[in-house]
């Protein structure tokens, strides 16, 4: 049987005004018409084309440039909208796969290929990233490789037989990311590829596989006195992180992932090995392959190796609990402390809601005033932080700070940032009942609007009835609207988080931070920065995976067709 997914873009594209383009909304999937793809040419230019633009592309280039000027098609554009996408085949057949599994488990072994049906489900949906369409939005196998060879072995039989890849590392990613919308394929599971290949201290670099923890990898670190920074949620891996282009707590004095990426090795749909760059911290050779990875959410290719700046481990640590009135004083010590270029390692903000929870969830050794509380991490020598402590004491206090505690062990430390680090285990704690779902924003504004947006999310959390709450990295203007919902009340809580984006867009923002884009932000993308943008991704898309291999229909939407 065969099924054909395409979607209304198309449609709305040709009713819609350049100006209505950029408020789009469309459904997650639509069945409807789509075209066929033209087709493919083995020509030299062609293959120029495939690399400048894609397969459909290509056929056009040939076309336009055999004729010379007799053509009679417009020449190649620079973008790719919905409606000039290729439809992406896919074989999923029973024959096919079973076929994939013989070759998958030559390649692999038997214990490095499985069908079981409880792994599967557990490698497409999860209780803070549920898939749309439950359990049926998982993959037909799950595979274990130990090298790049295997991942680029793995990659040839799927690319020969036109199966779907989606990389999984570590499970944490939000926004519906690992879901396999297309109900089969093969889940390419890094966890065994774990290994610190090289350490090179006096570079300050770090060589690892995607399945390295980055809580492990600090701990292997601490012992060389060194520190890699990025900071996102407990279990994260090195490759999810990139594939994210996660931040984390430590974001408004280290930056995001990107900014701790040297390069890459990466293996491409079709199998092929690429290294984006080498070690050193510049470089102007060429495209800079390594960011437009970073990111990307397995789009574009498969990390098999990653090269990491590394930074001194800080000589000590200390955090500092301060409780607000209201969010707006909260908001309006962080401005004093950016706009006075105070390196504090960390600025991290939970809401009344959010304090409640941490709170009833018991995963915190003390109980904390339930009002706008900010979380702050020093880092330095002792002196120093001494220093930023008393500014950010004497900035608090301007702002009627209720409260001000500061740590002064490592194990006093610890526990008072336990509280942040378990903000999102605790929200899902105080669901009402256990089949009540989550759904989250993550919404980043200029700093100086940002008490702005929160009161007036919680205003309209209130109205709605909802259970719902607001944290998030306040030191970069990044924070995550939370919401708790019943299935009856479903239309509600992504109206809701549908507002704070749009909300944050007004602000001049954006609608990830960074969480990235999946299945659940992807429709509101367009909003953003215009249809422009998503035609130059399918572009760029086109040209590295020109089958669409990779985790598709994520970021941006695809026609695709599958055989069953």
């Amino acid at each position: 049987m065969r099924r054909t997914i395409a979607t209304a873009e198309s449609i709305l594209r040709s009713v819609r005004t350049p100006a209505t383009r950029q408020n789009c909304q469309f459904p997650r999937l639509h069945n409807g018409i789509s075209r066929k793809s033209a087709t493919s040419s083995t020509s030299f230019i062609t293959q120029i084309a495939v690399l400048a633009g894609g397969a459909l592309i290509g056929a056009y280039a040939s076309s336009f440039f055999n004729n010379g000027k007799k053509n009679a098609k417009a020449a190649p554009g620079s973008t790719t909208s919905l409606e000039n996408m290729p439809i992406a085949r896919y074989n999923l057949t029973e024959s096919n796969l079973r076929g994939a599994q013989e070759e998958l488990t030559s390649l692999l072994t038997s214990e490095r290929v499985t069908d079981d049906l409880g792994t599967r489900i557990a490698h497409s949906s999860t209780e803070w990233s549920p898939a749309p369409n439950g359990d049926l939005d998982r993959p037909t196998l799950v595979v274990y490789p130990l090298t790049t060879e295997d991942v680029s072995g793995i990659a040839k039989i799927c690319h020969k037989r036109r199966i779907p890849m989606i990389a999984f590392s570590g499970g944490t990613s939000l926004e519906g990311t690992l879901a396999m919308t297309t109900q089969g394929g093969v889940c390419i599971d890094f966890s065994r590829m774990n290994k610190v290949l090289a350490l090179h201290k006096a570079d300050l670099d770090v060589v690892v596989q995607p399945g390295v923890g980055y809580e492990d990898l600090n701990s292997q670190l601490a012992k060389e006195g060194l520190f890699f920074p990025p900071d996102p949620g407990p279990g994260a891996q090195i490759g999810g992180m990139i594939s994210q282009g996660c931040s984390g707590t430590n974001a408004y004095r280290y930056g995001t992932m990107k900014d701790w990426v040297l390069g890459l090795t990466i293996v491409l749909a079709d199998g092929s090995v690429v290294k984006t760059r080498h070690r050193p911290r510049k470089s102007s050779a060429g495209y800079n392959l390594t960011q437009l990875i970073v990111a990307s959410e397995g789009t574009l290719g498969l990390v098999t190796e990653a090269s990491l700046k590394l930074t001194g481990k800080p000589e000590v640590e200390k955090v500092a609990v301060a409780s607000f009135p209201t969010t707006h004083k909260a908001v309006e010590t962080v401005l004093k402390i950016v706009q006075n270029d105070l390196p504090v390692a960390a600025i991290e903000l939970l809401d009344d809601v959010t304090m409640g929870a941490v709170n009833k969830a018991g995963y915190c050794d003390k109980e904390y005033p339930e009002i706008p509380t900010l979380f702050f991490k020093f880092s330095g020598p002792e002196n120093v932080i001494k220093e930023q402590i008393k500014k950010v004491t004497e900035f608090a206090k301007q702002s009627a700070c209720k409260s001000f505690e500061f740590s002064k062990t490592a194990d006093q430390a610890a526990s008072l940032w336990q509280a942040r680090k378990t903000a999102l285990w605790s929200l899902l704690a105080i669901k009402e009942k256990p089949e009540d779902n989550f759904l989250s924003a993550d919404v980043c504004v200029p700093i100086s609007q940002m008490a702005d947006i929160i009161e007036e999310t919680h205003t309209k959390l209130e109205e709605s009835g909802l259970v719902g709450s607001c944290l998030g990295h306040v030191g970069d203007g990044n924070f995550h609207t939370t919401v708790l919902y019943g299935e009856h009340d479903k239309k509600k809580a992504r109206e809701l988080i549908k507002w704070v984006q749009k909300r944050g867009i007004e602000m001049d923002g954006t609608i990830s931070g960074e969480h990235g884009i999946g299945l659940e932000n992807r429709d509101m993308l367009c909003n953003e920065l215009g249809m422009g943008y998503i035609d130059a991704m399918r572009h760029v898309k086109l040209a590295l995976d020109p089958l669409c291999l990779l985790n598709p229909d994520k970021i941006f939407q695809l026609k695709f067709e599958i055989e069953r």
